[in-house]
């Protein structure tokens, strides 16, 4: 425990039977539970983690139980409804079952995904099985060893003793990222950290891919955890999702660790495909919750206005290009030149302006 509040660390393991043990026996005292989401593993990391579970090192945890209902007086029907949706979200998680018959007591916990959902499902899985304890503090690290277990009271004070909604790390902040990390992953990664500022209205992060993390009770369940993007792309979509409810966030600087043994399961082109497809979609999805629906902003107007008059420009440059070309042999086209600047220029100015407030409003995010 931190400041007497419960902390547990959720680790997605796919295919981790040279490391796994390894990350669960350096996970600092103040974790009150280790729960090990095992993507339906096809080594023996399964196993191992069960070995450790009969260890003695796994007695002794405080006594944390699941929250099973809420007692009914007559102003809380919403939080009734809430918890009732809560049970019924289960089913659209990925399937599983806990291997512990202790859960309440036992430090480290098994849940075993019964086919392969990706890393996304298996963290939402975690999230789900502290969120029904109600942990204050869920932090989030890798079951491959390439995170420094030291760190994880830097990640996790600021959510227990200051109030921070969701703390990241940074390994691009770190002296050494640049020449230490591997090239293609250091550039895959500050693409994605450039689209993830747009799409999420973080604008201030980086190191978007990085998954050690600490968020909040709140924060769990201010979102819906069983619709976090279940692949490679879930940091970014819970950015964006956390970004919604006005989450607030701080990042902390990390060191980058590789070459201890790991075997990345990343395919870095492929990955980045499949997350700027989700960035664009939740741009817009963005937008549309937290400016319109939730609440309207002018910024939401200038964004479409800005798209609306790009758009409108295309057919015009077109004509222009053509006539560059010799396919159009008429006189020069001067006011097909004129309404093509007068356009682009308008939707580009728009878009700085609606990017500027988009900034603006959310700098009060940034703890």
């Amino acid at each position: 425990m931190l400041n007497n509040k419960t902390v547990a660390i959720v680790i997605p393991a796919y295919n981790e039977e040279t490391q796994i043990a390894k990350v669960i026996e350096t996970i600092p005292d103040f974790i009150d539970r280790i729960v090990i989401v095992n993507d339906c593993s096809s080594d023996n990391t399964a196993a191992i983690v069960k070995t450790c579970i009969n260890s003695a090192n796994n007695k002794g945890a405080i006594v944390i139980e699941e929250k099973k209902e809420v007692k009914r007086t007559k102003y809380n029907g919403a939080d009734i409804m809430l918890f009732e949706q809560n049970i019924k979200n289960d089913k659209s998680f990925a399937p599983s079952e806990v291997i512990n018959t202790n859960q309440d007591s036992d430090r480290i916990i098994l849940i075993n995904h019964l086919k392969n959902s990706g890393v996304g499902a298996a963290i939402a899985s975690g999230y789900n099985w502290c969120k029904k304890r109600e942990i204050d503090c869920v932090a989030k690290m890798d079951g491959d060893g390439q995170m420094d277990p030291d760190e994880l009271l830097g990640l996790c004070e600021p959510v227990v003793y200051e109030g921070v909604d969701y703390v990241k790390g940074n390994r691009l902040s770190h002296q050494s990222s640049f020449d230490y990390m591997p090239k293609v992953r250091f550039l895959g990664n500050s693409v994605l950290s450039i689209l993830t500022k747009i799409a999420s209205g973080y604008w201030r992060i980086s190191d978007t891919q990085t998954g050690f993390t600490a968020i909040s009770k709140l924060a769990i369940n201010s979102i819906k955890l069983h619709e976090i993007y279940p692949g490679y792309g879930y940091p970014n979509d819970l950015l964006v999702k956390l970004n919604i409810t006005n989450s607030t966030i701080r990042e902390i600087t990390i060191k980058p660790i590789y070459r201890i043994g790991e075997q990345s399961k990343m395919k870095i082109g492929r990955v980045i495909n499949k997350v700027s497809r989700l960035l664009l979609k939740s741009f817009f999805k963005r937008i549309w919750m937290k400016y319109l629906i939730k609440d309207f902003h002018p910024l939401f107007i200038l964004y479409h206005i800005s798209f609306a008059l790009f758009f409108s420009c295309i057919p015009f440059a077109m004509k222009i290009v053509k006539y560059l070309t010799g396919e159009h042999t008429g006189d020069k086209p001067v006011l097909n030149s004129l309404v093509f600047m007068f356009l682009f220029f308008n939707s580009f100015q728009s878009l700085l302006f609606a990017m500027w407030m988009d900034i603006q409003d959310n700098e009060r995010l940034n703890k």
